[in-house]
């Protein structure tokens, strides 16, 4: 790593280290959000030119780094643990999220990255899936940032009405554990609304959710087709590194690792962790170069999408468990 990148890198820590905190103690918001929004707080601030390398090296190649952290978290045989019906509500759920996003993208008049991210944020886990997402494309920062912002807000709003809704549905625990962790975003309001519902929800939904964060792979391989396409029409050339981010070669190789058992379980469960400070560091730098004014003249417009994926992913989740005779 260069040295001039330092600068930047410790400057952003000065906001991810109590973003890290408070999202430990507010888990359902969640370190990346308070990251993104001290990040912003302070946007405007003046700074030294010499953290500003360091900010766009943090905001972007080590958001790349903590995808493959994360890695050493995941556990294949967990994976197999929840069979084939699961993966049938995920794949259904996946091509739900992603064509809503396109087509209401397009009804709004979005931009094709922000549409891709809101649906990548839906469709998988939340701002880990954006965090994956967005090099791939070449997101800009403000569309990452409003991204975050919008899955946020209906992370918080399932952690509430998930488990209402399955008590008043009836739903088994099984079901309600499956109907959690295919159409929540993010990991701990999986956790939370699953473990609300009872504990046995809880623990399948939890299953269910690092499954489902396994999509990552597939999802940015495939935009990775589609930028390279896109590079060619405009004559930009042939790219085989766009074709295939690494960082999503290094991830799945860290979850071989962590699932044959090379690493002790103490230091792969260290470097999950720091996989999830690194998200919350990124997110920090990404806040630093966000214009909040900028942020707000979005205006409702990818609530919108965010609400339209949200129920399109919920209710086909329930479509297709239905259909397999889960519930």
């Amino acid at each position: 790593m260069r040295r001039a990148y330092m600068d930047g890198i410790l400057y952003a820590m000065l906001f991810a280290v109590p973003a890290y905190i408070l999202g430990l103690y507010f888990p359902i918001v969640g370190g990346p959000v308070f990251g993104i929004l001290l990040g912003m707080l302070f946007a405007k601030k003046r700074r030294p030119q010499a953290v500003e390398a360091g900010i766009q090296f943090t905001g972007k190649k080590i958001l790349q780094y903590a995808i493959v952290l994360l890695g050493f978290e995941m556990n294949l045989f967990r994976v197999a643990e929840v069979g084939e019906q699961s993966l049938y509500v995920m794949v259904f759920t996946l091509l739900a999220a992603f064509g809503a996003a396109f087509l209401m993208g397009r009804v709004l008049g979005l931009t094709r990255d922000m549409t891709a991210l809101v649906g990548a944020g839906t469709a998988i886990c939340g701002g880990s899936a954006i965090a994956a997402v967005a090099p791939v494309i070449g997101a800009r920062e403000r569309d990452v940032a409003v991204s975050i912002a919008t899955i946020f807000f209906f992370n918080v709003l399932a952690v509430f009405l998930f488990p209402a809704l399955g008590h008043q549905m009836g739903m088994t625990d099984a079901g309600f554990g499956m109907w959690a962790g295919t159409a929540i975003n993010d990991t701990s309001s999986v956790v939370a609304a699953g473990y609300a519902y009872s504990a046995e929800a809880g623990a399948y939904a939890t299953i269910v959710k690092l499954t489902r964060t396994l999509m990552i792979v597939p999802v940015c391989l495939c935009f990775a087709l589609l930028t390279m396409r896109s590079a060619a029409k405009s004559g930009a050339g042939f790219s085989l590194r766009r074709i295939f981010p690494m960082f999503v070669l290094y991830f799945v190789l860290a979850s071989v690792v962590n699932t044959a058992g090379v690493l002790p379980a103490e230091a792969a469960r260290a470097l999950g962790m720091g996989g999830k400070f690194a998200i919350v560091l990124a997110m920090s730098a990404i806040g630093l170069n966000t214009d909040l004014a900028s942020l707000l003249r979005s205006g409702l417009r990818p609530l919108a999408l965010g609400m339209v994926c949200w129920i399109a992913v919920a209710g086909t989740s329930l479509i297709v468990q239905h259909a397999l005779g889960l519930l």
